[in-house]
């Protein structure tokens, strides 16, 4: 079969901010390795005017046709050529108000609002630009040039190298040759931008809109970390002359990896003193460390196909934290992996409805609501496991070959699990596989009879099912011994069921030691279960067993095979617990049992709920202090607003005081702005609503204005309902419009009208970004749809049939209410 290559894209573009249209010019440089008379390109939303076949000085034309259901183009030459191809090729385009493709977004300054616009391509929206074989293994170079208005500024991924002045107050502005890469990473854009720089080898440069530059040290310094942590550990020095970061306002994902030119969301990357708070701050870290693991995983060495995606994401997760953990090891970014990645990585995959790492393949897998836990959560979560069993030396050194072996080029899973396996000499395929390539993950099933421990292994999912599956498990299992010693043993559990001998002086055990492995334990020797409960309160387990302990037994609430009051009873070995990885967990399992459980359920877990957090509380304080571990400062910020919500006076008089200070004009801690928001809101009045919205269109600080957005979420007056339905609908900014329904998802006062809300306004979600719409299905079905699972689950059997692109997120948020549901019904027990 013949393979016709990209090599080269020369591009001229003429954008007008006026009409929102732009035209283009492209040559495309191809190859063929034999004879073809024809090449299909990718194009979508394009007018093509003319195509041409260039030799020399010659144009020939070409006919085409567009298959638009397609998204195809395709060529037709004047005969059969191979070897190297030219194609010209005249079209216009649109500058959309997707967020997707080449689009616009609207900010303002000095009072007026403007214009700026930019590119989304990942993962297929090139094609929204320039006709070109829009798939990550067709890398070639970009030469990109630009006729703009004069007073706008130009970014491209690589710098300037001319600018030249035209008639009518245009410039036309060229940027250097990129290397070789795929479509996806390719980007350009224009405004009235500001730029603070970072000067060295690499030029680092921070770009924001007007007056915004006070806000971009914070941003810029820790870029520059990430960047000279990357080169170091990589041991492959940064190939761009320059590497942008780039505050976006109107942007649907986090942050995006365009190489030397990386886009932001305005809160990921600015930092406002006195509001940013330090969740927002190890957000800006862990972000900006994120997209700069991108360059060399994913724009270096860049997948054979969508399927490999977790090459890129799962590689630029586990980054994220190790680079922060580096720079600020205070921080306990570990900790705060297991719980922001690990924990929503079982949650999601111990569900039917879900996906293998390397997901299945094709043109177009999509990253949404439903995928993302498995790609970047769960795949990160397995290369923290992978690098327990083969050790930081040999995970270090395998990736440095793997980077180097492929640079500029493509790679798929193998090659990445080969070169480990080369570098350890340990059986990294054979585990890597079964992990990466079959759905969900097991539970380790314990049991001592007699002299011998009992391994066994079954698939884990909250809803009853037979599953045929095994993995190769490294399973690492502290034995605590009758003197005080412990002894660690290391197994690779293989087959369904293995044997341990266990020693006389053996005191008890525990599976899965630190939580290193991505895998639920279960205790079924009693007694075994009691002696580690004993060890959880005297503190002699680490804080990392100590949460995987009953962060455990909560999943196996949800799944039947444990009571909530049995839950309840276990965590009484937690009454003394001052570490804020398990405190984290806790009062996040409980918030999830009481918007649940109903009836005297509900008030033994609220009874329980108060009295712990009270505790809690009691032990952090309500208001911040200088220099506490951030930790600390995070725990505050979630548990401040449960507690005024369950009634803890103290927290209640603390929050409220705050909150009228507030609305008397006085700032409060940042560590804290969030939950005081949280807690007004919850006890709010007409006043506050008004407050609110003025606030929000007054705040330059995106970080407050989602502190708003979320606080809105929890109003419980029924007579503001409406007035919040229409503020969020009209007022706030299409990026954003999904939060505060999220955050009524969690919100027990609104549940039972979010499924008439998510009817009555169907047609406006439907205009949300793809990927915004599903968040707003997945926050507000799985609790929302209580009480009428039958008639919401009829409504999406038909809107499927007729709209079938939300359906990963949506099969995901209705298994999550039958999870909910089965949970509140009491289901049956599979002991």
């Amino acid at each position: 079969m013949t393979q016709i290559t990209p090599l080269s894209y020369k591009i001229n573009l003429q954008p007008d901010l006026n009409t929102f249209r732009f035209s283009g010019q492209v040559d495309i440089t191809l190859n063929a390795d034999e004879k073809a008379d024809q090449v299909c390109l990718n194009i979508l939303d394009l007018a093509i005017w003319k195509c041409e076949l260039k030799n020399g000085e010659e144009a020939v034309p070409c006919s085409f046709s567009v298959n638009p259901q397609q998204q195809e183009m395709t060529v037709v030459f004047p005969e059969p050529l191979e070897g190297r191809i030219v194609l010209a090729i005249d079209y216009v385009g649109e500058i959309n108000n997707k967020m997707a493709g080449f689009y616009r977004s609207v900010y303002r300054s000095d009072g007026q609002e403007k214009i700026m616009v930019l590119t989304q391509f990942q993962e297929s929206d090139a094609r929204r630009a320039l006709p070109c074989l829009d798939h990550p293994v067709h890398k070639a170079t970009f030469d990109l040039a630009m006729t703009i208005d004069e007073h706008l500024t130009a970014i491209s991924n690589c710098p300037v190298v001319q600018e030249t002045t035209l008639e009518n107050q245009k410039k036309r502005v060229v940027f250097e040759q990129t290397p070789r890469m795929s479509t996806y990473l390719l980007f350009f854009s224009l405004g009235e931008f500001e730029f603070v720089h970072d000067p060295g080898r690499v030029l680092v440069r921070l770009a924001c809109l007007p007056g915004q530059t006070p806000h971009s040290a914070f941003g810029l310094k820790f870029g520059r970390k990430s960047l000279e942590y990357c080169e170091n550990y990589y041991d492959i020095p940064f190939p761009l002359p320059k590497v942008d970061l780039i505050a976006i306002s109107d942007f649907a994902f986090g942050a995006m990896e365009n190489w030397g030119a990386i886009t932001f969301r305005e809160n990921l990357l600015l930092h406002y003193e006195g509001i940013t708070s330090r969740s927002g701050e190890e957000n800006i870290t862990s972000v900006i460390a994120h997209e700069m693991a991108h360059q060399w995983f994913g724009n270096l060495v860049t997948p054979a196909d969508w399927k490999y995606l977790w090459l890129n994401e799962s590689f630029a997760t586990y980054f994220g934290y190790g680079v922060v953990d580096h720079y600020f090891p205070e921080w306990d970014m570990w900790d705060r992996f297991m719980e922001g990645q690990t924990k929503p990585a079982l949650e999601r995959d111990a569900m039917h409805q879900t996906f293998p790492i390397e997901l299945p393949g094709g043109e177009h897998v999509i990253i949404n609501a439903s995928t993302a836990p498995i790609i970047y959560n769960k795949g990160g979560s397995i290369l923290r496991q992978i690098k327990g069993f083969i050790g930081e030396t040999a995970f270090r050194d395998g990736l440095r070959a793997y980077l180097k072996k492929f640079a500029y080029a493509c790679a798929s899973s193998r090659h990445l699990w080969e070169t480990l396996e080369e570098v350890s000499g340990k059986p990294v395929t054979r585990i890597m596989k079964s992990w990466i390539e079959q759905p969900g993950y097991p539970v380790i099933e314990a049991e001592n009879r007699g002299k011998v421990l009992v391994l066994s292994q079954r698939r884990f999912t909250y809803l009853p099912e037979n599953w045929e599956q095994t993995w190769s498990v490294p399973l690492v299992v502290d034995f605590y011994l009758q003197n005080g010693e412990t002894r660690r043993q290391t197994v690779l559990l293989e087959d369904a069921r293995t044997e341990i001998t266990l020693e006389d002086d053996v005191a008890c055990y525990k599976i899965n030691a630190n939580q290193t492995g991505f895998l639920r334990v279960r205790y079924k020797s009693k007694d075994n279960l009691q002696a580690l409960g004993e060890r959880v309160a005297q503190k002699a387990l680490s804080a990392q067993d100590r949460w995987g302990l009953q962060n455990d037994l909560y999943a196996f609430v949800k799944s039947g095979d444990m009571t909530i009051e049995e839950y309840l009873d276990f965590l009484i070995f937690y009454q003394d617990e001052d570490a804020c990885l398990p405190l984290t967990s806790i009062t996040g399992n409980l918030h999830h049992a009481r918007l649940v459980f109903e009836g005297g359920q509900r008030k033994k877990t609220c009874q329980f709920s108060k009295a712990f957090l009270e505790r809690v509380l009691s032990e952090i304080g309500c208001e911040p202090e200088k220099d506490e571990q951030p930790a600390i400062s995070m725990l505050r910020d979630q548990v401040l607003s449960q507690a005024v919500v369950l009634g803890v006076d103290e927290a209640e008089k603390f929050a409220l005081e705050k909150f009228h200070a507030l609305l008397a004009g006085t700032p409060v801690h940042a560590d804290i702005a969030r939950s005081v928001m949280i807690s007004g809101a919850l006890k709010g009045s007409k006043k506050a609503f008004e407050w609110f919205q003025g606030k929000f269109s007054a705040s330059e600080s995106e970080h407050e204005r989602m502190n708003i957005l979320a606080a809105l979420g929890a109003i419980e007056e029924p007579s503001l309902m409406e007035p919040i339905r229409e503020f969020v609908l009209q007022q706030v900014p299409d990026r954003n419009r999904f939060v505060p329904i999220v955050a009524m998802g969690g919100n027990p006062a609104v549940l039972d009208s979010l499924w008439d809300w998510f009817i009555r306004d169907l047609d406006i979600f439907e205009t949300f970004h793809p990927m915004l719409f599903e968040r707003v299905i997945t926050g507000m079905i799985p609790l929302g749809g209580l009480g009428r699972e039958a008639q919401v689950r009829a409504f999406f059997d038909n809107y499927l049939k007729k709209n079938p692109k939300p359906a990963d997120a949506t099969n995901m948020a209705l298994e999550l209410m039958d999870i909910n549901s089965r949970m509140r019904k009491g289901g049956d027990s599979r002991n």
